[in-house]
């Protein structure tokens, strides 16, 4: 099981700086190498049947650019730039393993045969994943992969609260709290926020945490996430919608006007950029708290959770864009999974199609519009809340549920 805290840095002025320009170094690197990948693909894509009538590449043709072969030229990097010396050699291989990893997401097709844009640009297709790995602006690149930590070779280390950097040296942690007992350190990444320098540390256990067993669920709940209610349960509670963004909108806005008002690259400008990113960094942990709070709440109560199979992305696109990017559901629903994972618990992704039709007692297809906010079922008669009767249908999943003392106790 691999688990990801993060710490406060505090290092000097002197080590902020240090950290800042091996990020620069690294960024250069990466459009470096970018570059060369994109142009052994423009010297090597030529269709064999035809010729172009606006260019064709001439000269030799250049061998494959892969991580292997960028790996080796790191040594000539460093001959030709002396200041890549100050730069941890793993740091600029994890650089280059999240280029060629980038790089993959968009050539090769995974296994339903979906890959990113067309080679060398163009819109996207249908069914594209990844668009193509762009140049990295100045300050794009603000973090720094340590692969191995408190390891011989390794070029972090951890030691009584401070954290010794190769090319860096020791910045004190401030460790809120402790590293479980078991999880050994496996990776450590720095990271530059609004608010100052973090550090993230990937911790492992060989430990599998153990689900409770299928035969052993006593408890489940069907969820429904909406824009009017944050979440609806199938045992009729209701979470109400925070709208962190809504409510820092008035405040944002003045801080974004300020900031059109600074001469642009003035170091008035930069302070109001730096405000403007620790209002967003706000509203961000925010919203992350609320969602722990509330996974850890259905955790706690119930064995087995069921929620619907959104298509988020496409409701993105719609006239509620913002509002449901504020509420974030994918994000909600990632942690959700991931704290049932830590706690033993189950979570199953059920079909969307006609919960918000169907009726939950006798199945009747009751088509309403989206301002209706009432279920009424002309069949049965019953009366209740459209997400209520959602969340009752995607409890169908609960072999042991009783529908109507369930509903009894509703009304």
């Amino acid at each position: 099981m691999i688990l990801t805290y993060q710490y406060r840095l505090q290092p000097t002025p002197e080590q902020a700086v240090t950290l800042s320009h091996q990020g620069e170094l690294l960024r250069r690197h990466w459009n470096y190498s970018l570059g060369e990948r994109l142009d052994w693909l423009r010297r090597t894509r030529c269709q064999i049947d035809r010729c172009s009538l606006i260019s064709e590449p001439i000269g030799e043709i250049p061998s494959k650019v892969d991580y292997y072969s960028q790996a080796a030229k790191l040594k000539d990097t460093k001959s030709l730039f002396p200041e890549y010396k100050d730069v941890y050699s793993d740091c600029q291989q994890q650089n280059l393993m999240r280029l060629d990893k980038a790089w993959k997401r968009w050539l090769i097709p995974d296994k339903n045969g979906k890959r990113g844009r067309d080679v060398l640009g163009g819109s996207f297709p249908p069914k594209a994943r990844f668009g193509r790995p762009k140049f990295k602006k100045q300050g794009d690149i603000c973090s720094i992969t340590f692969p191995r930590v408190n390891s011989p070779k390794a070029g972090a280390h951890l030691i009584d609260g401070n954290l010794k950097l190769s090319k860096i040296g020791e910045i004190p942690v401030i460790l809120h709290r402790s590293i479980p007992d078991g999880f050994e350190i496996k990776q450590a990444t720095i990271v530059s926020k609004a608010d100052g320098w973090y550090v993230s540390f990937s911790i492992e256990d060989n430990t599998v945490p153990l689900s409770l067993p299928i035969d052993e669920i006593k408890s489940a709940l069907g969820i429904d996430v909406g824009l009017e209610k944050f979440l609806t349960t199938s045992d009729a509670e209701a979470i109400a919608v925070p709208q962190f963004y809504r409510k820092a909108q008035k405040v944002l806005a003045r801080q974004q006007r300020k900031l059109a008002r600074q001469e642009k690259g003035s170091n008035n400008y930069k302070a109001q950029v730096n405000k403007v990113a620790r209002l967003h960094l706000h509203i961000a942990r925010q919203r992350k708290d609320f969602h722990y709070l509330a996974a850890h709440y259905l955790c706690a109560n119930y064995d087995l959770i069921g929620f619907e199979k959104l298509n988020i992305k496409g409701l993105a696109r719609t006239r509620l864009a913002k509002s449901i990017l504020d509420v974030a559901w994918r994000t909600f629903l990632n942690i959700l999974q991931a704290v049932a994972v830590k706690c033993g618990k189950h979570t199953q992704e059920v079909d969307a199609r006609g919960t918000s039709i169907e009726c939950c007692n006798c199945g009747e297809r009751v088509v309403k519009d989206l301002s209706v906010r009432v279920h009424d079922c002309p069949n049965c008669g019953i009366s209740l809340d459209r997400d209520l009767n959602a969340m009752l249908k995607c409890d169908s999943f609960n072999p042991n549920r009783e529908i109507g003392g369930r509903l009894a106790s509703i009304g």
